[in-house]
């Protein structure tokens, strides 16, 4: 199916947040503990859970628990627990370059997520507001930029391991849905000769057996030309050359930032567009709120209210 998107969706409306970070997971086997922060919406039980991982950029801070308010936030005012790692690969820990995974860690990432989830009673402990309120069967992993690839990994795609040469399947049954946001795409002759020297494991990026539902998000502008060659559709192959059930949400004139998802008034920000975050904001809401419980309609509410616009933000389209 496909429409245009109108940014007025009905959606619920918020509630007042809590937000606890740091709380700390020991991870012996880890170069430091894991660092997350946990935001939830002060009222309501049986809780669904978003794990959100941060992509890369130049700032200090967003790439850690700190970043992604515009997105935290919203989830968290409308019903979701949102935990937030501060992954390896952020700047705010200045790791040795020579330590293990270096520089993105991106096995560390996925297994950073993995970490969580075997520990939410370590994290029901710290956050004594959360105790007991967390639906465990209804969880959700999204990401940006890098984390986009994290997130991949844990929905069911595969790469192969630059060091050893073996297939690695870091695919998590306990998550059931995902938002990808302008994730990298293929590998092999898509990314640049940077890429490829430097970042080995996207070479083989392989998104054909990522089975678990997922919305794809990209920028029709996000040409990343130090990643790939192929231009925006790039950050589409996570849809294209994945099996169903999948939506792509492609917004128009959207660069890497698709309006500044990654923490209010973002230096970064090439595309600054508040109305489009909001479109982002509402869309990814209302589609893992019905990926995660089926009979909530919202998805279908929200694609079916999206009208004809003389300036669409963007379109959608599932398989």
């Amino acid at each position: 199916m496909s429409a245009p998107i109108h940014p007025a969706d009905t959606i619920s409306s918020p509630v007042p947040v809590l937000s606890v970070s740091p709380v700390v997971l020991s991870a012996p086997d880890r170069a430091v503990d894991l660092r997350i922060r946990v935001s939830a919406p002060v009222t309501g039980s049986d809780l669904p859970v978003i794990l959100l991982s941060h992509g890369q950029g130049h700032s200090n801070h967003l790439s850690s628990l700190n970043g992604y308010a515009p997105l935290a936030d919203f989830w968290a005012a409308h019903g979701f627990v949102v935990i937030q790692p501060t992954h390896l690969s952020s700047r705010t820990l200045s790791l040795d370059p020579g330590t293990p995974g270096a520089p993105l860690y991106w096995r560390s990432r996925a297994e950073d997520m993995k970490r969580i989830l075997d520990r939410l009673d370590a994290v029901e402990a710290a956050v004594p507001q959360l105790l007991g309120r967390l639906d465990r069967g209804k969880v959700a992993v999204a990401g940006h930029s890098m984390g986009g690839h994290t997130a991949s990994l844990l929905l069911g795609a595969r790469v192969t391991d630059p060091d050893d040469g073996t297939e690695v399947d870091l695919s998590d049954p306990r998550i059931k849905a995902g938002v990808l946001l302008a994730a990298p795409g293929r590998g092999g002759d898509a990314v640049t000769e940077f890429v490829a020297e430097n970042y080995s494991f996207f070479l083989s990026t392989d998104f054909s057996r990522m089975t678990t539902p997922t919305l794809v998000v990209a920028g029709d502008k996000d040409a990343s030309a130090h990643l790939t060659v192929r231009g925006p559709e790039w950050h589409t192959d996570p849809y294209h050359l994945s099996p169903g059930p999948k939506s792509l949400l492609t917004l128009f004139d959207a660069e890497h930032g698709l309006g500044g998802i990654s923490g209010y008034d973002v230096a970064e920000t090439t595309d600054e567009n508040p109305e489009r975050v909001s479109a982002v904001q509402r869309l990814t809401w209302a589609y893992l709120r019905s990926e995660l419980y089926s009979a909530d309609p919202a998805w279908q509410a929200a694609c079916d209210t999206l009208t004809a616009d003389p300036d669409p933000l963007g379109r959608v389209e599932s398989k």
